[in-house]
């Protein structure tokens, strides 16, 4: 009787081959809400700007995994006890903490499933999971939800330099070709240690600590904040926003049955029951690729166009400043686009809009990185550093946009 073999590898392109260490993670893996992944971009639409970014929340997850099998093997060398079982639990906590995101990955949080964030929906589809694999991932999910008494094993999995950031960082850089982001996750990776059940970087890491800092600034304000990456994904909140409008007032929008579902309902909260989450299983990129391809010829004014300009990568004009822009630059803008297209206020509102973005490279007063000395004392790294002002990278920096139709519209 012919048997899969079930201790595959990947050739990853940024740490080579990638191995699967027992059945249970190759049975996760292949589980359809993690295959999935392959279909949700890990940048949204930031290939609108950097043309390589096509990678996947699958490659992320997978690179997340196998830093911590890494991690795991340091902390062990160093004397750090960690069970087979808590391996386990770590390994399946970091390869499905991204498992919840939606179609190209934050925008549906803001647009048709409200009052619910990917975390929690990665925590719906782990319970899912759990039921199936009989109980398999109880100790993971302990450790997702921050409440395993070891609480370095959390920290692995989310605080300022966990096993997410620590690949996603290294990933996003080498797609995007943004050389600034990129880090030595392996150094970072080396220095790790655990004194009284808390995770530190050991002294001589301190300069590794300080390059991720900089890099995580750097990678926000040149890829993830970036004018042009905001201004495509506030389009297509604004598309989905406004074709749930429209079929709330009863009209006929072509899209999968998956999108319609939700575009149908308000769903988030507690309303996000497993029938919810067996359909938002089924969402992924090509439903709203298909759907605003289909869109760009609808004869609502407002949707017709938001797909076009993100179809055919038109966008609105991003005006990006220091301070709060004046709200009559921001009326004159609207005005304009009223009387050239006699549309109404809230029609125009779609394409005339302004917002602000932070960003803040490390947060001191939030699961602090700690420096564990030579002489045993544990300092904050904003402490420690002496060849960059970390404490500048603690304060956050707000830039304000606007956005505005070209002349041409």
């Amino acid at each position: 009787m012919p048997t899969n073999n079930k201790l595959k590898i990947f050739n990853d392109p940024i740490y080579g081959f990638i191995t699967i260490p027992n059945s249970l993670i190759f049975d996760i893996i292949q589980h359809k809400y993690f295959q999935r992944l392959r279909r949700i971009s890990q940048m949204g639409l930031s290939y609108l700007v950097y043309p390589g970014a096509h990678h996947t929340r699958f490659h992320h997850a997978l690179g997340s995994m196998h830093l911590m099998q890494k991690a795991v093997n340091v902390l062990r060398f160093k004397g750090v006890a960690i069970s087979n079982d808590e391996e386990n639990g770590l390994l399946i906590a970091i390869l499905l903490h991204d498992i919840g995101h939606g179609p190209f990955s934050h925008a549906m949080e803001h647009s048709i499933v409200n009052d619910i964030s990917h975390e929690e929906i990665s925590l719906r589809f782990m319970e899912e999971l759990n039921t199936e694999f009989n109980g398999s991932l109880t100790l993971a999910i302990s450790i997702f939800k921050g409440e395993y008494p070891r609480k370095y094993m959390c920290q692995l999995i989310s605080s300022q330099l966990d096993m997410d950031r620590a690949d996603y960082l290294k990933r996003d850089s080498f797609y995007t070709g943004v050389a600034e982001g990129n880090i030595n996750s392996e150094r970072l990776i080396t220095m790790l240690n655990v004194v009284d059940g808390q995770l530190v970087i050991e002294e001589k890491g301190v300069y590794s600590a300080e390059k991720f800092l900089v890099a995580r600034r750097f990678m926000y304000w040149q890829v993830y904040l970036h004018k042009t990456s905001l201004v495509a994904e506030q389009l297509l909140t604004r598309i989905l926003k406004r074709a749930k409008e429209l079929v709330n007032q009863g009209k006929v929008l072509q899209c999968s049955k998956a999108l319609l579902f939700f575009l149908n309902s308000e769903r988030g909260g507690n309303s996000f029951n497993n029938e919810t989450l067996a359909i938002f299983a089924k969402l992924d990129d090509y439903d709203i690729v298909s759907a605003m391809k289909d869109w760009q010829t609808n004869d609502d004014f407002v949707l017709s166009n938001l797909c076009e300009m993100i179809i055919n990568r038109d966008l609105l004009k991003v005006k990006l400043k220091n301070k709060p822009i004046k709200t009559s630059e921001l009326i004159a803008h609207s005005n304009a686009l009223m009387e050239k297209h006699n549309i109404s206020k809230s029609e125009a509102d779609y394409f005339v809009f302004q917002g602000e973005i932070t960003n803040q490279a490390y947060q001191n007063k939030k699961q602090n990185i700690n420096i564990l000395l030579k002489s045993g004392k544990i300092k904050d790294i904003a402490k420690v550093s002496d060849q960059l002002n970390l404490k500048a990278l603690s304060k956050p920096v707000t830039k304000y946009y606007m956005c505005y139709p070209k002349k041409k519209m």
